[in-house]
């Protein structure tokens, strides 16, 4: 079982995890052994609810197929199992970060004082830049 919150949890049949070799250097114990995971987890066949599939499926994220099929691919670690769990949890953090709610941003307007600086710091700029030109005799 894979925990996403409180209420939320995956069953393993759900997530599909296999072995396979890594990639990158490692010596003779690359070629012999497959220590890395590749995960890969249908959404729209999971027991997640209806929000959590709509927020994962609009979530413009390249390990996420156009047909709903997240796939990540663990081998940043030496062990099976340490790659096992670094799969889960990073598809237990995609699936939070999917349906956290942002704040609304609330656009601002600058102040009358800020403004009026501006506009004196251009004036003065625009001086000094006029009195670089030629001299006229």
């Amino acid at each position: 079982m894979l925990k996403i919150s409180n209420s939320v949890e995956l069953g393993d049949w759900e997530i599909e995890l296999n072995a396979i070799r890594s990639q990158g250097a490692g010596g003779q114990n690359v070629n012999k052994v497959a220590t890395a995971i590749h995960l890969r987890f249908d959404i729209q066949r999971s027991s997640l609810p209806a929000f959590y599939k709509e927020r994962l499926m609009a979530l413009g994220d390249q390990r996420i197929s156009q047909e709903g099929v997240v796939v990540i691919k663990a081998q940043r670690f030496r062990t099976q199992e340490q790659n096992r769990e670094d799969a889960l949890a990073r598809l237990r953090e995609l699936i939070r970060e999917a349906v956290k709610q942002h704040k609304v941003r609330k656009p601002t307007r600058p102040t009358r004082g800020s403004q009026r600086r501006r506009v004196d710091s251009k004036t003065r700029k625009g001086k000094t830049k006029a009195l670089r030109g030629k001299v006229k005799v």
